[in-house]
């Protein structure tokens, strides 16, 4: 999956100068794959988890296919149960990137991820933060479709200043968490030119 190289150290400023890693914050209710999808990205193999009770954190490179590239991405893996979720706004501020897990079998707590996914974006910490929505489990015979996500989630009613992606994952195999990886990497370039543009208009 391109994961090349780790390390383990704990940046205790999140906002950082451009040379440092992206910053990408992994959320989603308890239970949709959070931490698997991102241990399969650190170890690319399978490894048994337990609810998060706070975060997990490892510091990534992702090779980026097509291209001679390897970029350093610092994820961090933030508990879903209900009680941790008021802390992700502490997580996010000045993240590069949100991933969005979200579980494609468990229709009953769809509404309770869409929810949760329009809070997030809508801080005006987030505005404008591109968002990978990681449509898990897609390899389960009763999964939802992406067509059936999209509507559910209202992914067309956020902001119109975030943008987003929705990527089918088996995040127990790896399937789709590379592309994934790669369209988040790609908005977030979009954007970081975008607000440089703006920068050098405002001179």
């Amino acid at each position: 999956m391109g994961n090349r190289l780790s390390d383990h150290h704990h940046w205790l400023f999140p906002c950082l100068p451009s040379f440092q890693p992206l910053h990408i914050v992994i959320l989603g209710l308890d239970c949709a794959g959070k931490t698997t999808v991102l241990y399969r990205l650190r170890f690319n193999e399978f490894v048994n988890t337990v609810p998060t009770k706070g975060f997990n954190t490892e510091k990534i490179k992702v090779s980026l296919r097509g291209s001679q590239r390897t970029v350093s991405f610092h994820f961090w893996d933030v508990g879903g149960q209900e009680k941790l979720r008021p802390l992700w706004r502490s997580y996010t501020r000045c993240a590069d990137g949100i991933v969005f897990v979200v579980d494609s079998v468990d229709a009953e707590r769809i509404e309770e991820a869409k929810i949760e996914l329009h809070k997030i974006t809508r801080l005006v910490d987030n505005q404008g933060v591109p968002v990978l929505v990681v449509a898990n489990k897609q390899d389960l015979r009763n999964s939802l479709s992406l067509a059936e996500m999209e509507s559910m989630l209202a992914l067309g009613e956020l902001s119109t200043a975030t943008s987003w992606h929705l990527q089918p994952a088996c995040a127990i195999i790896g399937e789709g968490l590379q592309e994934g990886v790669e369209k988040l990497h790609a908005m977030i370039t979009k954007r970081s030119k975008m607000l440089r543009h703006q920068k050098k208009k405002k001179r």
